[in-house]
C-alpha cells in the first residue's frame, strides 16, 4: 500500500514544482503519471516539461499514443494506467484511495493561493485519511519544503 504526499505550493509555481518531483520520482525508478482535469492544462503541462533544460530534460508523453506503455511520464486525465509506481494529481484531479493502494505514491499538488483549491485539498485530505491511507503533508511558506502534517494508516483498513 502507497502513500498519499500533498504539496501546498505557495512560491513555486506548477511547472517549477511539478518537474523537480518528477525527476525524484524517476530517481527511485518510478514511472509517472499525472493527472490534469483538463485536456488543455495537459496540453500547457506538456509544452512547459519540453521547456526545460536540456540537461534536465524529462522525457514524457500524452496518454493515447502508441507507445503510453514505455513512457516514464504519462500526461493523462483517465485512469492510472498498469505499470507506473507514482500518481501525481494537479488543479484538484481526483485520486482514489484503491489507487493510492497500487502505487508507491501519490502526490497531489495544490495551489496555496488560490482558495477552492485549498478545499478541494482538504476534502482530499480528509477522504484519503479517513479510508486509512497514510499522508503527508508539504508546504513551502518558509522558503523550502517542510514536512507540516502527517497521518499514519490507521489499523489495517482496507482502502480498496
Amino acid at each position: 500500500m502507497g502513500a498519499v504526499y500533498f504539496y501546498h505550493l505557495t512560491r513555486s509555481p506548477l511547472d517549477q514544482a511539478l518537474p523537480m518531483l518528477l525527476e525524484r520520482a524517476l530517481g527511485a525508478g518510478w514511472r509517472v503519471a499525472v493527472r490534469a482535469g483538463d485536456p488543455a492544462r495537459l496540453d500547457w503541462l506538456d509544452q512547459r516539461l519540453w521547456l526545460g533544460a536540456e540537461d534536465r530534460f524529462l522525457p514524457h508523453g500524452r496518454a493515447g499514443g502508441p507507445h503510453d506503455a514505455l513512457q516514464p511520464v504519462l500526461l493523462t486525465t483517465g485512469a492510472l494506467p498498469d505499470g507506473f509506481a507514482c500518481l501525481m494529481a494537479v488543479d484538484g484531479a481526483e485520486v482514489t484511495p484503491a489507487e493510492v493502494a497500487v502505487v508507491e505514491r501519490a502526490c497531489i499538488l495544490f495551489d496555496g493561493n488560490d482558495p477552492a483549491a485549498l478545499d478541494r485539498a482538504r476534502g482530499q485530505w480528509k477522504a484519503l485519511t479517513g479510508a486509512g491511507l497514510a499522508a503527508q503533508y508539504w508546504s513551502e511558506e518558509g522558503g523550502r519544503w517542510q514536512k507540516k502534517a502527517e497521518s499514519p494508516v490507521v489499523g489495517g483498513q482496507n482502502p480498496s
